[in-house]
């Protein structure tokens, strides 16, 4: 039990300095990126500064596997090189079981970065996408799915526009059914309201069914000036692409809010399965950690008098990266519905435990 404490200590260790230093590189390197991204929005040194953190966890989120394959790397070859591994088979025990450790702290990362750090990436992606839309493009746009519902708003040096549609018709065109379309001027007041009974996206347009228009200005009665349109259009910069991408986009969404949006969607008349397969995924991350670990040391539990470690180390990062692409892959597959949600999402990280074991209990027993 103590020598599982140590080793779990110096995984932690290990886990820790080279976080901080690949934390300290990522910062810098993204602070570089949003100060060419947004070169023409003379933003400050400290918007600047707040958009990079606000990317910070997203970023530490996608890096969990790189770290904890390399803090693996760390530990054994620092062991190996102190004879501690030598000394551990010695009284008994075998490499495979001081692997426990290290094992089991890679799952509570996991099951953490599930858990807390999730939901942290998915608020401040949130708020990077609105904070960057609301800088280069006069308020930019957002995008929302409730139990109410769509809702979109759309942004120009003319105002913002929100607009709620009870569901969709996704097929050829994008096409909202039972529209409402709330107009504001730049100073946030109210300007009109628009009530149609069908909405199609066209080029820089919506095309509006059945309309009729209510003007919410100071002194006017609205109904009294209402007008109705059996056609009508609407500018809007949006388009069905870019309406279907930030739909798609997963990281802004927490785990514990997947299941309920993924009804929604359904209801609202979207394909579900890219948000099904990623909280499948999300679900899967602990074993995918404790994966990266197993790789890890099945090439580099050896001692450094066998020569080759610098080999040993590319291999193990190689293997590494490319259980990592098989993943992200079968992600893909499974979103476009040639794999089974749970193949997708499980089969990686299960096959790469297998691998893995396979690796050390051949190298442990010839």
């Amino acid at each position: 039990m103590i020598l599982d404490r140590y080793f779990a200590r110096r995984f932690i260790q290990s886990f820790l300095v080279i976080g901080v230093i690949f934390l300290t590189l990522m910062i810098l390197i993204d602070l570089i990126e949003q100060v060419r991204r947004f070169d023409e929005a003379n933003l400050s040194f400290g918007q600047l500064l707040q958009l990079t953190l606000l990317n910070t966890p997203a970023a530490i989120s996608e890096m969990l596997p790189l770290l904890i394959i390399l803090s693996t790397i760390a530990l054994f070859i620092g062991l190996a090189r102190s004879s501690e591994l030598v000394v551990t088979r010695a009284t008994g025990r075998s490499g495979i079981r001081a692997l426990l450790a290290p094992v089991i702290i890679a799952f509570i990362i996991g099951a953490m970065a599930v858990g807390l750090l999730n939901p942290i990436a998915a608020a401040t992606s949130e708020e990077y996408k609105r904070l960057a839309d609301a800088y280069k493009n006069d308020g930019g746009s957002a995008f929302s799915i409730s139990a109410e519902g769509l809702w979109l708003r759309q942004g120009s040096a003319n105002g913002q526009s929100v607009i709620h549609a009870r569901d969709t018709s996704n097929g050829d065109t994008f096409t909202l059914n039972q529209v409402t379309i709330i107009t504001f001027a730049p100073d946030g007041t109210p300007t009109q309201q628009i009530v149609a009974d069908q909405a199609d996206l066209e080029a820089g347009k919506w095309v509006l069914s059945n309309a009729k228009i209510w003007s919410l200005e100071n002194g006017v009665n609205p109904e009294t000036h209402a007008a109705e349109h059996a056609e009508l259009e609407v500018p809007t910069s949006l388009t069905r692409q870019r309406i279907l991408d930030r739909l798609g986009e997963q990281d802004s969404v927490s785990v514990y809010d997947l299941p309920e949006l993924i009804r929604d969607l359904r209801e609202a008349g979207f394909s579900t399965k890219q948000y099904e397969v990623w909280l499948q995924v999300q679900l899967a991350r602990p074993l995918f950690l404790m994966s990266m670990v197993l790789i890890g040391a099945a090439f580099t539990m050896r001692h450094v008098r066998f020569g080759g470690t610098g080999i040993a180390v590319l291999t193990a990062v190689l293997l590494g990266f490319a259980i990592y692409f098989i993943r992200n892959f079968a992600q893909i597959l499974g979103e476009n519905g040639q794999l089974p949600i749970l193949v997708a999402a499980w089969a990686p990280p299960f096959a790469a435990i297998l691998l893995s074991l396979g690796l050390l209990l051949h190298a442990e027993d010839g």
